[in-house]
């Protein structure tokens, strides 16, 4: 039986292959990453803002109980979540370690403030998301909640946001954090219905951002596996 990825590994850059390649030879890196998951979105960003092309491998998370536990995809991130990234010869889990090995072994075009401080401070509102706000909202915790599963997600989200918007009215510097986890955020944000009225700063730059192409390629509206309803 062919495996995971030679089923669904799919050559991209940008535009999103229209067939499966059965097999796949490709020496470039393989991103294992699900359409709508926020933490796959922001590597597709910084991928296609460093201009690294790439072999994308869907891995559903609600599809046969969730491909993500399936034996095959346990043997390339142990902890079952995607994003995953085969690279150089490693592979990598996390979002913010994957942006943050990019950032260092490809540093052109910078993502991050050479400036010390500025970028401590970049890296502090990114955290603030990915380690105050996201977890909470995740899929794994959303199914415990039931149907409280959209007021919880709610108050997780505004609570978190709360602080992160203080942030981003200090520090514009963080628009680059913004790109990498601010913008794909509100695209939950949106799927949960919260009011964005209190936050018009980080509104503004995420409009701003979703201008930019590198944002479009990555949307979760425009990848292969995105199903043909959600599409843009």
């Amino acid at each position: 039986m062919p495996s995971v990825h030679a089923l669904f590994s799919l050559k991209y850059s940008g535009v999103p292959a229209t067939y499966p390649l059965y097999i796949s030879f490709s020496s470039q890196p393989i991103l294992y990453s699900y359409f709508r998951s926020s933490c796959s979105w922001r590597v597709r960003i910084a991928l296609a803002l460093k201009g690294i092309s790439y072999d994308l491998v869907p891995v559903n998370l609600l599809k046969d109980g969730g491909q993500q536990f399936s034996a095959e995809f346990k043997a390339v991130n142990p902890m079952q979540q995607v994003p995953a990234l085969k690279i150089d010869g490693i592979t990598l889990s996390q979002s913010l370690a994957i942006i943050h090995y990019l950032e260092d072994t490809r540093p052109n075009p910078r993502l991050l403030p050479q400036d010390l401080k500025k970028r401590a401070q970049v890296r502090m509102i990114a955290d603030h998301i990915v380690s105050g706000i996201q977890p909470l909202q995740n899929l794994s915790i959303l199914k415990q909640m039931g149907e409280k599963k959209m007021e919880w997600a709610q108050n997780c989200i505004a609570s978190g946001f709360q602080g992160t918007a203080h942030c981003c009215d200090l520090l514009l510097i963080a628009a680059l954090a913004v790109q990498l986890v601010v913008s794909q955020k509100l695209f939950c944000f949106c799927r949960f219905k919260v009011d964005m009225g209190p936050y018009p700063t980080i509104t503004r730059i995420n409009k701003a951002l979703l201008e930019l192409e590198a944002f479009k390629v990555s949307h979760p509206s425009r990848q292969p596996d995105t199903p043909a309803e959600l599409r843009a």
